[in-house]
């Protein structure tokens, strides 16, 4: 968001690449240290051990499937909407996910992976006869 303002108002030159450089490193280091990680750690921990490499592998092509994604349409973004955009764009949806984490995510700190299996399973058993009385 600060990026964002940054490339809005004018501070000169170097201003505005000053605010660019920090915003980025910064970004990268609370990304790396925050919500980057989520999407490995979870599919380690959500599947049963019988398919866990499998769907790890699925969620990893995923993943890289979305990083290709991004890659190739910043130049267009860019060209189109310009940096403000292109950030405008990447902060909403980065707090859309945030919101999706903090309300469908749950806890699982401290827990073992045979717990953490088992509450995943009962939920996927809850959801099934859910739908079958439905």
């Amino acid at each position: 968001v600060i990026l964002v303002i940054g490339s809005v108002v004018n501070m000169g030159k170097v201003g505005n690449a000053a605010v660019s450089t920090v915003c980025v490193v910064l970004y990268f280091c609370f990304f790396v240290m925050g919500f980057g990680p989520v999407p490995n750690i979870l599919c380690s921990e959500i599947f049963p051990t019988r398919v866990r490499g499998v769907c790890i592998a699925l969620c990893c092509l995923t993943y890289w499937i979305g990083d290709i994604i991004v890659t190739y349409t910043l130049p267009v973004m860019l060209s189109s909407m310009g940096l403000g955009g292109v950030f405008g764009t990447y902060a909403v949806v980065c707090i859309i996910s945030w919101f999706f984490a903090f309300l469908k995510v749950p806890e699982t700190k401290g827990m073992p992976l045979e717990v953490i299996s088992e509450f995943f399973s009962v939920g996927a058993r809850q959801a099934v006869a859910i739908a079958k009385n439905n």
